[in-house]
């Protein structure tokens, strides 16, 4: 029984949480028990139905979403709301808002609607949802599910986050409230023009060091402030809405939420470089932005073209900045999308020059060269893999069969389930953690592990809650604990959050 439960916690790279249980298998305790009960649970849940299924695992706490591009999370429903509240357009041509005082008329021009017009259009309004998602669409000739998910994002683009980036954090705190979860690392790029026009002044120069001295020498660290201030304005109109400092506060302002400076990797080198390093500056002064990550299609031309060099750019910046945490889209691709020598060499790339230590997407995985080599590697250095499972399906065509997460989940490899852009994908978390188990035949034991993965590799400041002496021989997330862990766990903003994660994964399992 042992060796069966040992294998099972192999699967799921939680040995060394496992042993703790293995220890105990002779005299099992209530929390034992009540995990067996509540797994039984899940499996009639599974034998009744996605419906049912869905009900169990909205319940069941899920800890965080590391994976999370903020605008992207926003629902088209919510722009149209904040375009019109603007006095926006849309392009009728490509169904895109602008900003009126950039047309040629001082209302809406030719070519152009209010879109306040979709409050009272049904079939305008349906459009603009259809054209800001994946809702109905169909891929067709020239119109690839790819294609369509990133034109997403220009349409809705116009929106002002100075205005609205407090409601898109009410938003995503909301949602992740209503279903257990309790930290979000959502995915940011702060305006950076000064940065961009340095950029552009200076052109690209191979030598990594004389660009950053020149950079810094003429201001790029003007920008932080605008990044700190539009945090900081979002941050309090969220606390507003939500009534974060009253004795009413809704139910998602215990949503623990952290920031990762996303880069916009489809550039020229230099304004790569130079949008790199101002993350790199801001994750070293401002807490609230614990790490970066390049974003943008990983197939397009310049991504692709300049992907060894940007991850050389990282391998310096990482030396100079060793404490600004890194999660890299990386393996984003699939036969076809990029030619073969494509598929080869990204994620190894990431982990081993950039020294990433999270991977998004990491769908290629087994088209990279030697790639058992690679997985025990990410499973041996803890190289956590961030599983977007619709967004992996929409935009790259991977589903079932054709995923690589069970050989993740086979060679050890630590995993946790995220949602990429559940507003364009029109999902939650929850969704993502019913996918996992229809598809892959998942069980409880292994959904609950990816659930801790997400805080254990969070870039949450502080110590594992696993790897504390301090807290040997008490029962996790128990409402007691001894003086010396209490003081331990308030030393560790991660041990705190893994904590309560297990306070309620107890609550939760008491009650099946």
């Amino acid at each position: 029984m042992q060796v069966r439960f040992l294998l099972r916690c192999a699967l799921v790279g939680a040995l060394s949480i496992c042993a703790t249980h293995v220890s105990a298998q002779a005299a099992p305790k209530l929390t034992d028990i009540a995990e067996a009960r509540t797994a039984k649970a899940f499996e009639t849940a599974r034998q009744q139905g996605p419906l049912a299924l869905h009900a169990f695992l909205a319940a069941m706490p899920k800890g965080g979403d590391l994976h999370n591009h903020l605008s992207g999370a926003v629902y088209a429903e919510s722009w149209i709301a904040q375009a019109a509240a603007d006095g926006l357009c849309v392009d009728i041509a490509t169904s895109s808002l602008v900003d009126k005082r950039h047309a040629s008329a001082p209302n809406c021009g030719d070519g152009q609607r209010p879109a306040t017009d979709a409050l009272s259009d049904q079939h305008f309004y349906d459009t603009l949802v259809d054209v800001f998602s994946m809702r109905s669409f169909v891929s067709s000739a020239g119109n690839s599910g790819h294609d369509h998910f990133f034109d997403s994002f220009g349409r809705f683009q116009a929106v002002s986050p100075e205005r609205h980036m407090g409601d898109w954090l009410t938003e995503v705190s909301a949602r992740a409230a209503t279903q257990n979860e309790q930290y979000l690392e959502l995915m940011v790029t702060p305006p950076f023009a000064h940065a961009r026009e340095l950029a552009r002044t200076l052109g690209w120069q191979a030598d990594f060091d004389a660009m950053r001295k020149q950079l810094l020498a003429r201001g790029l660290k003007d920008d932080m402030a605008v990044g700190e201030q539009l945090l900081t304005q979002a941050l309090a109109e969220r606390n507003r809405q939500q009534h974060c400092d009253s004795a009413k506060a809704d139910a998602g302002c215990a949503v623990q939420m952290r920031f990762l400076y996303q880069v916009l990797r489809g550039a020229a080198p230099e304004r790569v470089f130079a949008q790199t390093l101002l993350g790199f500056e801001l994750a070293s002064a401002d807490p609230r932005w614990v790490g970066i990550n390049f974003v943008m299609p990983e197939d397009g031309y310049l991504s692709m073209r300049d992907y060894d060099l940007q991850m050389h750019m990282l391998e310096y910046l990482h030396r100079l900045y060793p404490k600004v945490r890194i999660s890299l889209h990386a393996g984003e691709l699939a036969p076809g999308l990029v030619p073969p020598d494509g598929l080869r060499f990204h994620i190894r790339e990431a982990i081993d020059v950039a020294h990433a230590e999270r991977i998004g997407h990491g769908v290629d995985v087994m088209y990279e060269d030697h790639p058992e080599s690679l997985l025990d590697e990410m499973a041996r250095h803890h190289v956590l893999v961030e599983i977007n499972l619709t967004s992996n399906d929409v935009i790259l065509g991977v589903r079932g069969a054709d995923h690589p997460l069970p050989l993740y989940l086979k060679h050890g490899v630590p995993v946790a389930l995220s949602t990429d852009d559940e507003g364009v994908s029109r999902i939650d978390l929850t969704h993502e953690y019913v996918r996992a188990a229809e598809d892959f035949g998942l069980d409880y034991a292994t959904l609950k592990q990816m659930a801790r993965n997400s805080l254990t590799y969070s870039f949450l400041p502080g110590e594992s809650l696993w790897s504390s002496k301090a807290c040997l021989g008490v029962a996790p997330g128990s409402s007691a604990p001894a003086s010396a862990c209490r003081h331990w766990l308030s030393g560790s903003e991660k041990a705190t959050a893994q904590w309560e994660l297990e306070r309620r994964l107890r609550a939760f399992e008491d009650n099946n």
